[in-house]
């Protein structure tokens, strides 16, 4: 181990000084002096290639920000053997050791750096957590789909059924036969072929959401002990598996409700390890400069996945409904696998640090060194009555609990809802069904996209979310009215409904649940953004299991109060952020005034 360092500043274009003799030093060494006029700082990033080493180093000159250096480091001392006594359980440091940094090294990730020869970069590191999580989410939203689309086929009702020519060369076939309207596709499948079918169908997504809501609590709070990694991958390989399982039950000519009944609770478990992982991961990798944008963006992985997993679940009905569950079910299990070889959790676990220039431009204080908040708070996780308690909290996972109520009821009933109402006087095909209500998912992405912008432009996540939550209401009222008219008035409608229902649901459960998980009560522990990640979307999935649910029982008399249900949930949900919605007003107003003070709050969240 290195004992003593001597470090000698140069600026980036300058040509470090040689080194004899010096081949690796360890991330954990202490920088004890600081050559020049230079201040001490803290280690940022080790670079060795041959005798040549090569540290940037971030320094400090009282409260202000230097620029990085490149420094030459002469070595002074080395311990060959050092007692036991001597060795620190916890040194403190946010960087591990090279062993254990190479022991939690995804094993991708150390193959990738022995081919190149040289360490992952940070960037390439925030680029491949962006795409894995995007895949990652995609592929649990795609199984998530499935059930959706083969709901009509499982439970049929329509008895005149017509074909709208909608992309007929694509999607549509001729499946009537000669002695009527009935095919034995559209024959059901016991026991959702009975009467009380469309609330057996009602029951099952209760079943699944229910225990998704529930394990969403546990893995958030297990997810800020555990591996991330480790965590996400055995839910993708549990979800995949269980997925595939209700599809066998065609295959193995399974007909007990309380089989499918269980393989879907299972699902719904493994399923809520998803989104608190997913989230703290990025959150791990990204700072709050344009996060309400980029996690926009990145929050279209929803849509992407509900889009995909309806085409593919769609398509496959023709070779038997089991297929539809079986083919997602295997594309997360190999999404899984990648996330286990690749997926690098946060920047200590590669032994690379992230690029404090912007997020130390993001905090008002300097003064306190980064490094030692942040090797404080890894030491403790924040409880979840703590997490509870940070204000923001409640209010947005109360209002997400009303959001994901109208969005899992379009999720799970939307084809059903198109395939048995007659649009343009005929009936849509199971397969065109499912198609169409992915225009739905279409405009989730804009308004996901749109909702992340503007509330970083405002700055004023409550006021966005509420916009699009008021603005729902009569989407709701036009789509149910008008959406039957014509094919082309229900995608217009459809499109628009999608964007102003996701949008805040994608904002609440990204940028939201990322600020308040990073709030400034939290004294810069990081390690609560999965516990309330899980605590709001949680919340909103209890929501989710209770929408469906009653519109399982709803929709068998009438279609029209599904959606007056709708409606309400929508007002509700804007009316619990009208508080955190006046905060942010009267800050905005506050500081126009000519007497403002400078030094204003930029988000009014942190106030409430």
């Amino acid at each position: 181990m290195v004992d003593r360092i001597i470090v000698s500043a140069t600026p980036e274009t300058g040509t470090p000084r040689r080194i004899a003799g010096l081949s690796r030093i360890s991330y954990s060494t202490t920088i004890t002096e600081v050559g020049g006029d230079l201040q001490k700082g803290w280690l940022k990033r080790v670079r060795s290639s041959g005798c040549f080493c090569f540290i940037r180093l971030l320094a400090r000159a009282g409260p202000v920000l230097l620029s990085p250096y490149i420094l030459a480091v002469e070595l002074t001392g080395i311990h060959r053997a050092q007692p036991p006594q001597r060795k620190q359980p916890n040194s403190g440091s946010f960087m591990g050791s090279p062993s254990k940094t190479r022991r939690m090294k995804p094993l991708g990730i150390q193959l990738y750096e022995c081919v190149q020869g040289s360490p992952i970069s940070f960037r390439s590191c925030q680029a491949l957590v962006l795409i894995l999580t995007f895949l990652s989410y995609a592929s649990y939203h795609a199984t998530r789909k499935t059930t959706s689309i083969v709901k009509s086929v499982l439970d049929p009702k329509t008895e005149n059924l017509g074909m709208l020519h909608w992309p007929s060369h694509l999607y549509l076939q001729d499946l009537r036969d000669a002695q009527g309207n009935k095919t034995a596709l559209y024959s059901g499948w016991a026991p959702f072929n009975a009467d009380d079918g469309t609330a057996l169908l009602g029951e099952i997504d209760l079943a699944f959401l229910g225990v998704y809501a529930i394990g969403m609590f546990f893995a958030g709070h297990l997810g800020d002990r555990v591996d991330l990694r480790i965590l996400l991958t055995i839910g993708m390989i549990g979800t995949g598996f269980f997925t595939a399982a209700f599809g066998a039950g065609n295959w193995l000519n399974i007909h007990n409700f309380y089989y499918f009944l269980g393989v879907q609770m299972m699902a719904g478990l493994f399923q809520s390890s998803g989104w608190p992982s997913v989230v703290a991961v990025v959150g791990n990798w990204f700072g709050k400069s344009k996060r309400g944008l980029i996690m926009g963006i990145w929050n279209a992985h929803t849509s992407v996945g509900n889009i995909s997993g309806s085409l593919i679940a769609a398509a496959m009905l023709k070779f038997g409904w089991s297929w539809s569950f079986a083919v997602p079910g295997m594309m997360i299990a190999v999404v899984g696998l990648a996330v286990f070889l690749f997926l690098p959790v946060g920047p200590e676990m590669i032994g690379i640090e992230e690029d404090l220039h912007e997020k130390d431009a993001e905090k008002d204080d300097m003064s306190a060194p980064l490094l030692e908040e942040r090797s404080a708070s890894k030491e403790k996780a924040v409880g979840f009555i703590q997490a509870w308690r940070i204000p923001g909290v409640a209010p947005f996972a109360l209002c997400l609990f009303f959001c994901k109520l109208v969005a899992y009821t379009f999720l799970y009933w939307l084809p059903f809802y198109i395939s048995h109402t007659a649009i343009g006087g005929e009936y849509l095909s199971d397969t065109a069904a499912g198609v169409l209500s992915t225009l739905f998912d279409v405009g989730g992405v804009v308004g996901g996209i749109l909702a992340g912008h503007i509330s970083d432009r405002l700055d004023a996540r409550a006021l966005t979310a509420a916009s699009f939550t008021f603005s729902a209401i009569p989407a709701l009222f036009f789509y149910r009215i008008y959406g039957s008219f014509s094919l082309y008035s229900n995608i217009a409608l459809m499109f628009v409904t999608g964007m102003l229902v996701n949008g805040p649901y994608a904002l609440i459960t990204t940028a939201v649940s990322t600020d308040l998980g990073t709030h400034s009560s939290l004294n810069g522990n990081s390690r609560a953004l999965a516990t309330v990640t899980a605590i709001i979307d949680g919340t909103g999935s209890i929501g989710a299991a209770v929408g469906p649910l009653l519109t399982g029982y709803i929709s068998a008399k009438s279609w029209s109060g599904v959606f007056t249900m709708l409606m309400a949930s929508a007002l509700v949900a804007g009316l619990l952020l009208s508080r955190l919605v006046i905060a942010e007003i009267s800050a905005k107003m506050e500081s126009r005034r000519p007497d403002a003070a400078s030094d204003l709050p930029v988000s009014s969240m942190e106030e409430s």
